[in-house]
């Protein structure tokens, strides 16, 4: 079962070869087919001539340019969810916040237990963060907690970019909206109202290196909310009408 890697990068020409050396690494030497497919979201330093040096490198590695106007982290994220190959397909980040080996296990739990979707959480038993920014961190709890008070939910981390699924879970979650950071609530909480299989596997965490992120909490906060309300009003108003269909 082939594992497609998507990666969003906007001026991450200092964290990509890192990032890509260690998945490469990883899941290779797990024997894990996959592809890393790096969506250059307009990047205006040499992250594109760094993916074609990266290319001569390693050879699972291909790249996609999302060009402009339609430019963002979620923008990026749906041209790889477009373009990837795989039989299942993760989102990781370009500045290696998350480990490898984290998504080898979420790799075989999906094979094993025959999951729809796994869901990284950071802050549950077993999870850990390195360098996280405390206002983020409260901030992001907040937000977490209430998303799992109003949706009866165990999972607290729906955030966390860094998750897996199924292809046809991909093509259950359409059509994606969020152009931005909400991405990352909108295909969890999609998966979970529509009937979707998923576990819930602690990941770690550690701040970028190099750079800074592209994520602003102040522009995000309305974006989040929208998403929220939206998959609030498809849970208890839609009558199952977008519910997997078994």
């Amino acid at each position: 079962m082939k594992l497609s890697v998507v990666i969003p990068a906007y001026n991450e020409s200092l964290n990509l070869p890192d990032t890509l050396n260690a998945f490469y690494a990883s899941l290779n030497s797990h024997h894990i087919d996959h592809e890393l497919l790096v969506v250059n979201d307009n990047s205006s330093d040499n992250t594109e001539m760094v993916l074609q040096e990266l290319q001569q490198q390693i050879p699972t590695l291909r790249y996609i340019c999302n060009h402009p106007p339609l430019n963002g982290f979620g923008y990026a994220v749906r041209a790889g969810l477009g373009n990837y190959q795989g039989d299942c397909v993760a989102i990781v980040m370009a500045d290696l916040s998350d480990a490898p080996e984290d998504l080898v296990k979420f790799y075989k739990i999906f094979v094993e237990h025959k999951v729809d979707c796994v869901f990284g959480s950071r802050f549950m038993k077993g999870g850990k963060v390195s360098g996280y920014p405390r206002k983020k961190y409260y901030i992001n709890r907040f937000a977490n907690n209430l998303v799992s008070f109003v949706f009866h939910l165990e999972y607290t981390d729906c955030t966390n970019a860094f998750k897996l699924y199924s292809r046809a879970a991909i093509e259950g979650l359409k059509p994606l909206l969020s152009p931005h950071f909400n991405l990352t609530l909108e295909m969890p909480l999609k998966a979970i109202v529509r009937g979707f299989s998923y576990k819930i596997v602690p990941n770690s965490w550690q701040n970028r290196k190099t750079g800074q992120s592209n994520l602003s909490i102040r522009e995000m906060g309305s974006r989040y909310f929208f998403i929220l309300l939206y998959c609030f009003i498809e849970k208890y108003f839609s009558k199952g009408d977008f519910k997997k269909k078994w």
